[in-house]
C-alpha cells in the first residue's frame, strides 16, 4: 500500500484505536491522534510496558510513526484492553 493509501486511512481512522505494524516488524498500539504529511502520531492506551517510550518519539506525542515505514493498519477494538 501506497504512503498517500496510508495517509487517508489514517485521516479517515482519527480517534480510533489501531494496531501498526511497521516493517522491521514493530507492533504499536493507540488511537490516532494526529496525522501528518508524513507521519501519524498514536496516543498510547494501555499500561506502558517499559519505561523506554511507545513507538517512535516518546509516547506517541513526539516524531510519530512515518507513514512510509507502515506494513499493516488495523483498526481494533478497545474492549480488548
Amino acid at each position: 500500500m501506497s504512503v498517500e493509501n496510508y495517509h487517508g486511512l489514517c485521516h479517515r481512522h482519527m480517534g480510533r484505536a489501531v494496531e501498526i505494524r511497521t516493517h522491521d516488524g514493530r507492533i504499536h498500539r493507540g488511537i490516532i491522534h494526529r496525522v501528518s504529511n508524513n507521519r501519524v502520531f498514536l496516543q498510547p492506551i494501555g499500561r506502558p510496558r517499559n519505561l523506554g517510550g511507545f513507538g517512535y518519539g516518546g509516547w506517541g506525542w513526539g516524531a510519530g510513526i512515518a507513514l512510509g515505514f507502515i506494513a499493516s493498519l488495523a483498526v481494533i477494538s478497545l474492549f480488548f484492553w
